[in-house]
């Protein structure tokens, strides 16, 4: 299995992943409007590929954690794997690599709104152990952080999400 950051030459194979994994195209929409933003971070938008097939998929773009200052902070969104290459640690892998990456670039915090079964073996803990809060009401341990190696525990506040979101 390859990890790379995904091609332009790659868009349709992903948003017909994407759709095959969640069975809806909200996601999809989601990810064509993040890359037509100033929140899409091409080097963290990563594919796995086997055989030359794309059969996963992350994307970490900027979002926003307001306070009385302004920090851009990472959000994972969408993470989509092939529903047969599923529970073979492909998703694992795409979320380990985007960590990575996020570390060498520096950046603070990743958040996620996910399940924690699956995001407390990458660190993600409650956001509000971290004085963050979501910008909607969900159960607390779904709403996760991950402090990355420049985290300031400064950063509190409130998540906001840019408008790419809106249809999700």
């Amino acid at each position: 299995m390859l990890i790379r950051s995904e091609q332009p030459s790659d868009y349709q194979e992903i948003s017909e992943l994407i759709l095959q994994a969640f069975e809806q195209d909200n996601e999809g929409r989601l990810v064509q409007e993040i890359r037509k933003s100033d929140r899409y971070i091409p080097n963290l938008s990563l594919v796995a590929e086997v055989n030359d097939v794309i059969i996963g998929h992350i994307l970490f773009s900027y979002i926003d954690l307001v306070n009385d200052v302004n920090y851009k902070v990472l959000g994972l969104a969408p993470l989509a794997v092939r529903s047969q290459f599923q529970k073979q640690g492909i998703g694992s892998a795409l979320v380990r690599e985007g960590l990575t990456r996020a570390n060498v670039m520096e950046e603070s915090i990743a958040i996620v709104l996910g399940h924690p079964q699956l995001y407390n073996r990458f660190g993600f803990k409650p956001s509000v152990g971290y004085g963050i809060e979501s910008p909607f009401p969900v159960p607390e341990d779904y709403f996760m952080v991950k402090p990355l190696n420049s985290y300031q525990d400064t950063q509190r506040g409130k998540v906001i999400y840019p408008p790419a979101f809106a249809g999700v």
